[in-house]
């Protein structure tokens, strides 16, 4: 699949150099997430997923408003109403996490302004997340009734622990972006006018480390903070596998040795 097939117009896949950027480009609506966006957004990761030349994702709200302001709840009458509806609605925003999750790249949530409910979800299911100082953030789904099951909350509680996440849902109220970084939901902090520069530098340091390196550290530590019965240890492994068996690791070697930046090729 091209990427211009799957760009529809509230969900933008872009490509520079190694960074891929999604952007999920509903402004007027706060970027709020429908089924079909998600399942867009998956195609875009995916395709991500498949280019070599991509070694860094970027996730991002357009505007300066949200990163994204949570499901949108307009949609919910008619796609979240019967159990048959929730059933169908959760399997088309699952596939989006999954590929988000899954995808053997680091993923950083570029966050300004709001990132609420279902948007805190995708930016939790990134690797990293970055905000501005005036991100705000929260889980409003005890003012709308909706309950979460442990798929969906699993993100939450490795990062901020049980106590935390009880009191970011029993409460329902917004956090500041100082508020989540000391609670470990965010990772840096800065002003409006840095957040670019300082996500793009940050991507740019990734891209110039081995790949393979990345992937096997990425896949190790998601395995392990899932129970022990539920983890792929195998996958994680073989990832670590990788590394030693590759071109990388000579080229590594070889470039330490000539006192000069290593060519990656990922493989």
């Amino acid at each position: 699949v091209s990427m211009d097939t799957i760009s529809m117009d509230k969900i933008l896949g872009t490509k520079k150099g190694a960074i891929g950027t999604l952007t999920f480009n509903y402004p007027e609506k706060h970027n709020a997430i429908s089924p079909e966006m998600s399942q867009a957004a998956g195609a875009v990761i995916d395709d991500f997923a498949a280019d070599p030349a991509i070694r860094v994702v970027i996730l991002r709200g357009a505007g300066t408003k949200a990163f994204v302001s949570g499901g949108d709840i307009s949609k919910y009458e008619g796609n979240r109403s019967t159990p048959e509806q929730i059933a169908a609605y959760n399997k088309m925003t699952a596939g989006f996490r999954a590929s988000l999750r899954g995808i053997g790249k680091p993923t950083i949530a570029m966050i300004r302004g709001w990132c609420l409910g279902g948007g805190l979800a995708i930016a939790l299911n990134c690797d990293l997340r970055i905000c501005t100082e005036d991100a705000q953030f929260g889980i409003p789904a005890a003012k709308l009734g909706i309950g979460y099951s442990a798929e969906s909350l699993a993100q939450l509680i490795e990062l901020v622990g049980p106590s935390v996440a009880k009191e970011v849902l029993f409460t329902a109220r917004r956090y500041t972006a100082y508020e989540a970084h000391r609670i470990g939901l965010v990772n840096h902090v800065c002003q409006a006018g840095m957040l670019e520069a300082f996500v793009h530098s940050y991507a740019e340091t990734m891209a110039n480390n081995a790949p393979l390196s990345i992937i096997a550290a990425k896949r190790v530590i998601d395995e392990y903070v899932k129970d022990a019965d539920k983890r792929d240890s195998a996958k994680a492994d073989a990832a670590v596998a990788a590394c030693f068996t590759s071109e990388d690791y000579k080229e590594g070697r070889k470039a330490f040795m000539d006192k000069r930046k290593p060519a990656w090729t990922g493989r």
